[in-house]
């Protein structure tokens, strides 16, 4: 294979055809010039958003002149590259090839992610755009570049470039980046991304050389020294054969153990020295339409089609032509050749064929049989084209020659392949051919700097502007973040596809941290609550959350997801003290009892008995030891010495008081015997699990008339209180150490927010959650129960819902058209479908970059995680509620340094 590559200088290609061409990597995201990445949409977006994508790409194109070559390639993905991203930013600073002690468990994760990938087909789909450029003095670069021929031939020196020539060529790509501006996002490509270019069209169906890698490499590249551009060979790159229709070698005895040998050349071709395919068992040439291409890390097989039909029309939501090709279960390269041509240009080319058509129209008369259907038809889309080029003046006509590739490690795989797209692309009534003794044209179509063999002109497919941007060959679509935790696998793609998301990485990128999913019963939002807390823990943040469930699922997993690492604060079998003046100091500690006494006791600050309070808790609060119950203890000596309404008051706080005291509800707020909650941000309290069940709270009716609420149960008054004080402890933990991140995990919202208290905290942490490095990770049944402040959550989730106004709320929360009945569907009946297991764990995710797409989560295969992350009956271990001892013993274990011991029942499970 000739390499088409002289020099390359930067983004400049000087290509053995005498051209000179600027490469650009479209889409390219953050790099290390710090260019911020671009909005990037999912599968599914609004149609605001969709027409907005679609007006860049028309002027992207309309700023195109000449023959520019659009390449559509998708770059192999090694599960390595993938536990890079899951670890990226975890890196500890004094050792930069390991992690932080914190997040040392997250190593469980990475290897399960490897597990789960290792063997799976993945790739990334890259845009690239090649530009040639009109240079000075074009005759004499032809001549320059043939001589180069001429002298590779005879074993010559080639014509250098000058560096005239090559300043010249930069101030022409400055002029047409200055031009792209304002259309798809992009950045000059380096030398070495080039030369990956070449290596992926040669390693098709092998393993091929990691783009990554390229990425950050800085070889390959010439420079000016002098007066001339020196460049290193890639004479290497050409080490190749391609050979059309080829079969694969036949076993030889006689090449055993020769591994210096050169290599062995296929049956079943027209060479020397090789039986005709007529004399062995092999398919004609005719049917073998396929590229053996070989190296020398093996033999790959290749098949490239040419588009040579589109429809005349087609409907706005199949035109994305380029875009479905992603759900195919394996890779498809497209590379576009395209022709702009000018609207006057174009229209003196359409007046030219109506004139025929009037030929041949007349011609047609003279015959018996008359005119064929197909001329009025011709002639219709003729005038159609022509008043849309008249429309505007910067219109321009696309005339384009697109190949589609595949490939596979055996020509049968690879058959089959060609096979299947050819199905696909004429289920939309686009044509794609195969042509025989054109693969070889085809594949050099796909490399960079080559000129478009004339042979492929047949297949130019002519269309404007506006019709060629609906085909989709810009979009780019992914959902997720780039690194982060793994989520799950993308189902709008056909092959494996990972998504991370990276919550506490948003308030670095000043977005919110907080997510909130939706869903019916049993969709899988708790599992995906305690997927993205465990998570959060072992790379080394912190989680608090508030568990309502009876069965305090949460508290079971916290027990088995972090041995050592978790507390447990069970309201109704208090074993931890929340008494605030033991967990916060000095005036803090003072506001949030007199708060607390104040809401439980149902008095006003500014009365009285107000006042009598808060110089109780003034006193309380000075004493060594300060307690809860020693405001009791205040009370009753003032109750004893003062006099007056202030003795009366005393006394009539004191008995309220030591009737609250005597419920076990409040035992956790006034038994000075329990040890406090670790607020210290420690390794015993990475993990905070704040069980409620036992608590009630009055109805929400109750809130809206105070004689009401004073009628309620001392449960549910005792319930309302302790609930400030929880919120208070959850807010203390997510704010206390920004540095260090911290999720605020309440699933089935509903029950805290019918609460003025459990609103207040919901509402603090949506708006002031990402300055303090902290989030809300919330679930509820409904988009309504996520508060009205549910906007402010950068990440959103929709699983399955099958009433269809909640349906059709809770594609109005993650951001999409709600009248849209396809996606209405999809949410209540196509999203993990009741009875297909295999299914479950189907979502709808959007991130910060406000991409949404389809997402199966994928529990990670770690022992400690999937052991109680389940919460269906019968297919999940019991949770056996231990013994008041128990979590006497428990709780000391959590306030030693050690921490609590692994549960025992701690087995894994199917899902």
């Amino acid at each position: 294979m000739r390499v088409p590559l002289r020099h390359i200088a930067g983004h400049l290609v000087w290509s053995t055809h005498g051209h000179v061409w600027a490469l650009y990597r479209l889409h390219p995201g953050p790099d290390a010039e710090g260019r911020s990445q671009e909005t990037v949409p999912g599968t599914y977006v609004p149609p605001a958003v969709r027409d907005e994508l679609l007006g860049k790409i028309t002027h992207l194109v309309r700023s195109l002149s000449g023959a520019p070559r659009l390449f559509g390639l998708c770059a192999q993905v090694d599960p390595v590259e993938v536990a890079w991203r899951m670890t990226d930013g975890l890196e500890d600073e004094e050792s930069e090839d390991a992690l932080t002690p914190a997040a040392l468990p997250w190593v469980d994760h990475v290897e399960a992610a490897l597990d789960l990938l290792q063997g799976q087909e993945m790739h990334q789909r890259t845009w690239w755009l090649a530009i040639p450029l009109d240079t000075e003095h074009q005759g004499v670069k032809a001549a320059g570049a043939l001589w180069a021929e001429v002298a590779d031939t005879l074993g010559l020196r080639a014509a250098p470039v000058t560096r005239a020539e090559v300043n010249s060529a930069r101030e022409q790509a400055e002029q047409i980046e200055a031009q792209l501006a304002g259309g798809a996002s992009y950045r000059p490509a380096r030398p070495a991304e080039i030369v990956w270019m070449i290596q992926h069209a040669v390693h098709r169906g092998l393993a091929e050389p990691l783009l990554g890698e390229a990425t950050l490499s800085d070889h390959y590249g010439g420079q000016v020294r002098g007066r001339v551009l020196h460049s290193p060979s890639y004479a290497d790159l050409g080490q190749v054969r391609l050979e059309e229709g080829g079969t694969p070698p036949a076993p030889d005895a006689d090449d055993e153990g020769l591994e210096d040998a050169a290599p062995v050349r296929g049956r079943g071709g027209m060479g020397g020295g090789r039986a005709r395919w007529w004399k062995v068992r092999s398919a004609s040439p005719l049917r073998r339409r396929w590229l053996q291409v070989e190296s020398e890390t093996g033999i790959g097989y290749q098949a490239h089609l040419a588009l040579a039909e589109c429809p005349p029309a087609v409907s706005l939501e199949a035109a994305d032509l380029f875009a479905q090709l992603e759900v195919l279960d394996f890779p498809v390269d497209f590379t576009i050749d395209l022709t702009l041509v000018p609207a006057e240009k174009a229209r003196a080319q359409v007046q030219r064929k109506k004139t025929e058509l009037v030929d041949q129209a007349d011609q047609y008369d003279a015959r018996p049989t008359g005119m064929p259907a197909s001329l009025p038809d011709a002639a219709r889309d003729l005038g159609e084209l022509d008043a849309r080029l008249s429309r505007t003046s910067v219109e321009v006509e696309v005339q384009a020659v697109t190949a589609l590739t595949v490939w596979g490690p055996t020509a049968q795989l690879c058959d089959a392949r060609a096979r299947a797209l050819e199905k696909l692309l004429a289920g939309a009534d686009y044509r794609a051919v195969r042509p025989a003794g054109l693969q070889a044209d085809l594949f050099t179509l796909g490399l960079p700097g080559t000129v478009r063999a004339h042979r492929l002109r047949e297949f130019t497919q002519h269309q404007v502007s506006e019709d060629w941007a609906l085909s989709g060959a810009f979009t780019h679509c992914e959902v997720g973040d780039p690194t982060g935790m793994l989520l799950g696998l993308d189902l709008d793609c056909g092959t494996t596809r990972p998504v991370l998301i990276n919550p506490a990485d948003a308030p670095k990128q000043d977005a919110s941290a907080s997510l909130g999913v939706v869903g019916d019963l049993g969709a899988g939002k708790s599992v995906l609550l305690k997927l993205i807390s465990g998570s959060v823990v072992d790379r080394g943040g912190r989680v608090i959350c508030i568990d309502r469930t009876p069965v305090r699922e949460w508290a079971a997993f916290a027990e088995a997801a972090a041995p050592g690492r978790c507390q447990i604060i069970d309201a109704a079998r208090a074993v931890l003290s929340i008494d605030p003046l033991r967990l916060f100091p000095g005036a803090e500690g003072r506001h949030y009892a007199l708060s607390y006494l104040t809401l439980q006791l149902g008095i006003g600050p500014m009365t009285t008995s107000g006042e009598v309070l808060h110089h109780a808790i003034e006193q309380a609060g000075a004493l060594p030891s300060p307690s809860m119950s020693g405001v009791i203890d205040v009370l009753r000596q003032m109750a004893a010495t003062e006099g007056g309404k202030r003795q009366d008051a005393a006394a009539t706080l004191a008995g309220l008081l030591r009737l609250v005291e005597q419920n076990r509800l409040a035992a956790m707020v006034f038994d000075p015997t329990l040890p406090p909650v670790r607020l210290d941000g420690s390794d015993a309290s990475d993990f905070i699990v704040i069980t409620t069940t036992g608590l009630k709270l009055p109805p929400k009716q109750a809130f809206e008339h105070a004689e009401i609420l004073h009628q309620q149960p001392l449960e549910a008054l005792i319930g309302r209180a302790v609930l400030y004080l929880i919120a208070a402890i959850a807010r203390q933990a997510a704010f206390t150490r920004p540095e260090r991140f911290c999720a605020v995990a309440l699933d089935e919202l509903y029950w805290l927010t019918s609460s003025a208290e459990g609103t207040a905290l919901v509402h603090e942490i949506l708006h002031d959650g990402r300055k303090h490095g902290a989030g809300l990770i919330a679930g509820a049944h409904d988009a309504r129960e996520l508060g009205p402040d549910r906007g402010l959550m950068a990440y959103r989730a929709l699983a399955r819902t099958t009433e269809y106004e909640r349906a059709r709320r809770g594609l109005d929360f993650i951001g999409l058209d709600s009248g849209d009945g396809e996606l209405v569907r999809m949410v209540s009946s196509g999203l993990s479908p009741v009875g297909h297991q295999e299914r479950a764990g189907e979502i709808l995710l959007t991130g910060p970059r406000q991409n949404t797409g389809r997402v199966k989560v994928v529990i990670p295969a770690v022992a400690r995680i999937h052991s109680r992350i389940t919460t269906t009956p019968g297919r999940r271990p019991p949770t056996p509620v231990p013994a008041v001892t128990d979590l006497t013993k428990d709780a000391a274990a959590a306030t030693s340094p050690t921490g609590p011991q692994p549960a025992a029942d701690a087995r894994e499970e199917d899902r």
